[in-house]
């Protein structure tokens, strides 16, 4: 059996791996260093990550790095000729504004590793603050609770409680809280969920306030079980726009 395992090991195809990191490449590195998803892995060739995520910098700036040049497709590489002569670019706002990079490469040298470590962490913990207070509130249930990202998600533990995670959101929306609610993708539609991302600027304070607004709500919607008026008609109701 062991012979059969190597002859397939040798093989089987040496597949090369893109690594879509998104949020998590900005958080991995600093709250589970021990965590091997990189270029630690000798498959991964090329790994993205958002910088307007975690990365501290606002919208329109993400980061693909390859682990060497030849994982880095050719199909790619544009040609530009560009003031006398061919520059190779394999970025996708070659004309654009470069104010996103400029911010994050500051970000990079202003606060180092243990700056962003420190950024990270402290959302982390404040988003393991909410979770636990929002699973002792009685009508939620977690589905997760913040400790790997810092974000999470959770839905009313009670189908007969009267009214909906998009009747909640609708509520927060009142008081300035932009906290989506959606279905969950195929198979699980049926399941109702409202997510809360926790980023740089989000502090405890603010998080009790939240806590607070969200008991609130949650007893107005249960005392007056299918009796209360949602703030817009069924047909226009959502529970979050970009």
């Amino acid at each position: 059996m062991a012979v059969a395992r190597a002859r397939w090991h040798r093989a089987a195809p040496d597949l090369p791996i893109h690594v879509d990191a998104a949020s998590g490449g900005f958080n991995a590195p600093f709250l589970h260093p021990d965590l091997t998803w990189d270029f630690r892995v000798p498959r991964v060739a090329s790994i993205n990550a958002s910088g307007h995520k975690y990365g501290l910098v606002y919208p329109g700036v993400g980061w693909v790095v390859w682990r060497d040049p030849q994982a880095l497709p050719e199909d790619l590489v544009f040609k530009v000729n560009y003031l006398g002569g061919q520059m190779p670019t394999f970025a996708l706002n070659f004309s654009r504004s470069g104010a996103q990079v400029a911010a994050q490469y500051y970000n990079f040298l202003r606060l180092g590793f243990e700056g962003y470590r420190r950024v990270q962490q402290a959302c982390q913990d404040v988003a393991l603050h909410l979770s636990s207070r929002i699973a002792g509130m009685g009508p939620f249930e977690l589905l997760t609770d913040g400790s790997e990202l810092p974000v999470f998600a959770f839905k009313l533990a009670d189908d007969q409680a009267g009214y909906s995670v998009f009747d909640l959101s609708d509520r927060l929306r009142t008081r300035g809280w932009l906290v989506p609610a959606y279905t969950l993708p195929d198979d699980l539609t049926s399941t109702e969920v409202m997510r809360i991302v926790v980023r740089n600027g989000f502090s405890r304070d603010l998080a009790d306030v939240f806590l607070a607004d969200l008991r609130r709500h949650c007893r107005a919607l249960a005392a007056h079980p299918q009796a209360h008026t949602p703030l817009a008609p069924e047909p226009f109701r959502q529970g979050f726009a970009h």
